[in-house]
């Protein structure tokens, strides 16, 4: 049977370059990280999540909604590039990249994340650790299992946010008020 041989890679550039197999991946502090094919529910709560986010942002033109694939690159030397479930970046952020065919090169507004039946504790940690030290100012993270959003403002504050109610999410993104029920919703 043969194996599959991935390179070394330990910038994002050669991340960016690297011939697509089928897989996704993350780089954190220059270690190539393989990511699962995510499964049915994880994709129904992330587009429902991201079809919420992008009716406001487009409503009130905000911002840029960004799926699953888009890679941020949060840390350099060693480089970090990590692709949240969905992410969120002002306008006025968005217009200030001057090229954006390669990851964007700045932590998002807003980071969303939904736990795979695989995901362990301490590497979702660790992702929303990454996230706020890059400097964004909101990450959830939607559990399915328990049908609760934790958001997390930074590594002390973090709330977690139950069915019967709503995440106020207007510091990263003006006026948004996400239902948890909404996004768990059948």
């Amino acid at each position: 049977m043969p194996t599959l041989k991935i390179p070394l890679i330990v910038t994002a550039n050669e991340l960016f370059e690297f011939p697509s197999d089928g897989f996704r991946y993350e780089l954190i502090r220059g270690n190539l990280h393989m990511m699962s094919p995510a499964g049915g529910r994880h994709g129904r709560l992330a587009h429902r999540i991201a079809v919420l986010l992008d009716k406001h942002v487009e409503e009130f033109k905000l911002g840029v909604v960004f799926a699953a694939e888009t890679g941020f690159r949060i840390a350099v030397d060693p480089d970090t590039v990590l692709a949240p479930d969905v992410a969120f970046l002002k306008q006025s952020r968005y217009d200030s990249l001057a090229n954006e065919t390669g990851y964007l090169p700045l932590a998002p507004d807003l980071a969303i994340e939904v736990r795979s039946p695989n995901d362990r504790e301490a590497r979702i940690e660790a992702k929303t650790f990454a996230w706020l030290d890059a400097g964004c100012p909101l990450v959830l993270i939607v559990d399915p299992e328990a049908e609760t959003i934790q958001a997390c403002r930074s590594r002390e504050q973090i709330q977690v946010f139950e069915s019967h109610e709503s995440v106020d999410c207007s510091d990263a993104v003006s006026q948004w008020v996400l239902s948890v029920s909404e996004v768990f919703r059948r």
